[in-house]
């Protein structure tokens, strides 16, 4: 296959792929009579380009027999199976997962196969990344295998994700819920997908605001603890002391708060600190946030200089290791942390 195609088939899935976030989906060339590797350790990405690609094997082939199985669990006997010709079907699919654990002995024959495919197999190989079985995966990458990359998503892509899936099952997202539902989620996607399909399964229709996600996620710890380091950030004293007692009377565990005041601070370090003349998108990168955090950002950042920043995050260090046991009482640490990280902020 041609360097050209390979890009091509590396970028052909869409919401699935590497190109989640946007983007109009090639032409697929058929998965048959070649090998494909999906490749990368974001699991779900990965699932979802496998099942694409059996569609397509049961959309040109209906009566096609599908294979799985893990690669640990393969000998040379088992995998001859799974790749030969049928007596009972014209084609085949064979999924092979965790490449990484595929026995040594078998390699000579993927490598085979990828040297001289059967045009009646589909094989798709399975490889979550790292360093083990990083040998077969080269090997496979420099005889340019068609490739589907299940990369990792960066913390500041995940609201891309969220707005992304709600494009997926025809809703829409708006920026700051789409940030809210990750402050109340976390970074998993599967979790966050989940979350996308039940508000739009829930809701009436028309895009998804703040509101919708805070109802139905407002009690997640995440929300909480950010809503505490949010206020005391903004030099609200008084709302993040009535935010903290709020979030440990329901139960926030206390290291969350520390995490999310930590967080905050780092942030706002690096926006204080950034280069000057840097266009929007290069200042949101740097600083590792979503373009439209940066207004919020902002506005927290009036009033914080380096020193008042050093000092808070010296605070809430000292909060954190306190809570993790070196005190006892760790309401009263956490109280003093926000209330010095409130009181550095100049103005």
């Amino acid at each position: 296959m041609s360097n050209a195609a390979a890009r091509s088939r590396r970028s052909g899935f869409g919401t699935v792929g590497a190109g989640w976030h946007a983007g109009a989906v090639p032409p697929r060339p058929s998965p048959f009579g070649r090998v494909t590797l999906v490749s990368g350790p974001e699991s779900l990405l990965a699932d979802r380009a496998v099942a694409v690609l059996l569609e397509q094997v049961r959309s040109e082939s209906p009566e096609a027999e599908v294979t799985r199985t893990a690669g640990e669990r393969l000998d040379p006997s088992r995998f001859a199976e799974m790749t030969s010709a049928s007596l009972f079907a014209v084609r085949r699919a064979a999924v092979v997962e965790d490449l990484a654990n595929l026995p040594a002995e078998l390699t000579d024959a993927v490598l085979e196969l990828v040297r001289q495919p059967q045009e009646d197999l589909a094989l798709v190989l399975v490889h979550g990344g790292g360093q083990k079985g990083k040998g077969l995966l080269d090997k496979l990458k420099a005889a340019k295998v068609a490739v589907v990359d299940a990369p990792a998503v960066k913390a500041w892509e995940l609201p891309q994700f969220v707005a992304a899936e709600a494009r997926r099952v025809g809703a829409g997202i708006d920026a700051g819920a789409a940030q809210t539902l990750v402050d109340a989620v976390g970074h998993d996607l599967r979790s966050l997908a989940a979350a996308v399909s039940q508000l739009v399964a829930d809701g009436e229709g028309g895009p998804i605001e703040e509101v919708q996600v805070r109802r139905y996620f407002g009690g997640r710890s995440e929300v909480t603890s950010f809503a505490v380091a949010d206020a005391a950030l903004a030099g609200r004293t008084g709302v993040a002391m009535e935010q903290l007692r709020w979030a440990l009377a329901t139960g926030v565990a206390p290291v969350l708060v520390t995490s999310a005041l930590a967080s905050g601070l780092r942030g706002l370090g690096k926006l204080v600190t950034a280069a000057s003349g840097l266009r929007e998108a290069d200042l949101a990168r740097e600083v590792g946030v979503p373009p439209w955090k940066l207004r919020t950002m902002r506005s927290q950042a009036r009033g914080w200089d380096q020193g008042g920043l050093a000092a808070a995050l010296q605070a809430v260090a000292v909060a954190d290791a306190e809570v993790k046991g070196a005190a006892d009482d760790a309401a009263f640490a956490l109280e003093r942390a926000v209330l010095t990280v409130a009181r550095s902020r100049r103005g």
